[in-house]
């Protein structure tokens, strides 16, 4: 009978993995690749996503990688922009292309009905082979003639989102900085192809993803890989690497999946208390998100909001006002908890005003 893990244990591997338990000594770009990259529809959250992970992280070192294109930021997951790195643009793009499609087709269906999806693909990347940066209405635009009876927003977002593997370009992303999105072909911009499918129909990307799902993010049940990555079809990819895996249940019963050697901290590991910026993919990058956030406050998670870990879990939101962190609690936080909260808030602030300030706020627990 599998062994079961408690909401506790799966949080301390949660934790670990997403280096939030001690900070890590990883370079940036070990560290975005072991996270499987970081969701980035908000330009400036990954800084503070890796500065509750990496000791001594330095903001610049992440723009110089965007500036030097040994990072990217592109559609990918749940067709949403990550920050991942140039290597696992190539390899998992042509993989989740399907995905892409079938997710803007369903958000603008209606208007998309009947278009000739490869043509407009093919209009797309001849208006991009001239290497001028556009935004997605520039692209749709200069295709529109073709298509006049698609509004232009449902254009641009198939050839920029799906139809068209493109990367946001810098300024966009950088520290500090504010640009709007601008974007030009993946392959040209890093100079390399991405990585076609395999001909004989097996799903090595799949696999390899799965792998990597795990050593960030186990252990997880297949509805939780498929949560963090948006793809289906993914059973055949577990199935071929089941025998290498390891076996859990949770409280509910669900199988849980692991890599052998993966770290499983004692529940009764302390969890030291951590900042995590909007949609970060320690919450996202599970169905099931039992494990570090209630269900009362599921909500959170989607709607943008930053918030606070405590004991491993969250227990607060946070803001910057006039350069003060202020930090809301979800509950009543003892003495203990707020002077912690405090202390931490005080060196995200310092992070935040490149040392000229180190105000914090907590307010009092909800009533």
């Amino acid at each position: 009978m599998a062994v079961v893990l408690g909401t506790r244990a799966l949080n301390r591997a949660t934790l670990a993995r997403q280096l939030l338990l001690d900070r890590s000594g990883l370079p940036v770009l070990a560290a975005v690749a072991h996270l499987g990259g970081l969701q980035a529809q908000e330009p400036q959250e990954p800084y503070v996503g890796l500065w509750s992970r990496l000791g001594a992280f330095r903001p610049g070192a992440l723009s110089d990688l965007l500036t030097g294109r040994s990072v990217v930021r592109t559609h990918l997951m749940r067709r949403t922009v990550h920050l991942v790195t140039a290597e696992d643009a190539l390899a998992w793009r042509a993989r989740h292309e399907a995905m892409l499609r079938q997710r803007v087709l369903g958000v603008y269906r209606a208007e998309l009905d009947g278009t000739d999806l490869e043509e407009l693909a093919a209009a797309g990347r001849a208006v991009l082979a001239d290497g001028e940066p556009r935004s997605m209405t520039e692209l749709a635009r200069a295709v529109a003639d073709r298509w006049p009876a698609v509004g232009t927003r449902a254009l641009g977002e198939m050839l920029i989102t799906a139809l068209v593997p493109t990367v946001q370009l810098p300024p966009r992303g950088l520290w500090r900085t504010k640009a709007g999105v601008r974007s030009v072909p993946l392959a040209s911009w890093l100079g390399r192809e991405i990585a076609p499918l395999s001909p004989d129909g097996s799903d090595p990307v799949g696999q390899a993803l799965l792998r990597r799902y795990l050593a960030a993010y186990g252990p997880a049940a297949s509805a939780d890989l498929r949560a963090w990555c948006g793809l289906a079809g993914l059973p055949a990819a577990v199935a071929a690497v089941r025998e290498e895996l390891v076996a859990f249940r949770d409280e509910r019963g669900r199988e849980l999946l692991d890599l052998p050697d993966a770290p499983r901290p004692d529940p009764d590991t302390p969890a030291p208390v951590r900042f995590l910026p909007a949609f970060d993919n320690a919450i996202l990058g599970y169905h099931d998100r039992g494990r570090i956030i209630d269900d009362a406050h599921r909500g959170l998670s989607v709607a943008g909001e930053r918030v606070v870990l405590l004991g491993g879990r969250v227990a607060a939101t946070w803001t910057v006002e006039d350069g003060t962190v202020a930090v809301t609690p979800l509950r009543r936080f003892s003495r203990a908890d707020r002077a912690g909260v405090a202390e931490q808030g005080r060196e995200l602030a310092l992070f935040l005003s490149d040392r000229e300030s180190d105000r914090v706020r907590v307010t009092g627990a909800p009533g």
